[in-house]
């Protein structure tokens, strides 16, 4: 997904859906849930945990402190739907598409996690790993 602050339009970067878990929501409730919501993609099939990282930010005029899980997901659905979006995704968010992880490799804008690209080519060459990566905290 491509987005920016309301705050500070001028500032773009590509980030994956995601968002927080609602209730009693296990991770993988809530992934599922967001990736339907986000990109009106509803049929998932959710693979394990890749990933871990801790995200401090300061977004539409809130600091921001989120825990964040990374899963495999494979669908054979290409067609994004934005209707799901909240009015706050609406105000932000200006297009999805799909990368390739050469394009991720090659691409200068700012994509979060930021080791995406590396992340990506890792778990293509070996596949998942036996336990989630920690990828520490990044701070805006």
């Amino acid at each position: 997904m491509n987005g920016f602050d309301p705050a500070d339009p001028a500032a773009t970067w590509w980030f994956t859906p995601g968002g927080g878990v609602e209730g009693a929501e296990s991770l993988e409730e809530a992934a599922l849930r967001e990736v339907a919501e986000e990109t009106g993609i509803a049929a998932v099939r959710l693979g394990p945990p890749l990933w871990r990282r801790q995200a401090s930010f300061r977004f539409d005029g809130r600091h921001w402190e989120q825990d964040e899980w990374y899963f495999l997901g494979r669908t054979e659905t290409l067609e994004v739907d934005t209707s799901g979006h909240t009015d706050l995704e609406r105000r932000s968010v200006t297009g999805l598409r799909w990368w390739t992880c050469e394009e991720l490799l090659r691409t200068r804008e700012t994509v979060y996690p930021i080791r995406l690209a590396e992340l990506l080519r890792t778990l293509l060459d070996e596949g998942p790993p036996l336990s989630p990566i920690p990828l520490g905290t990044e701070r805006d």
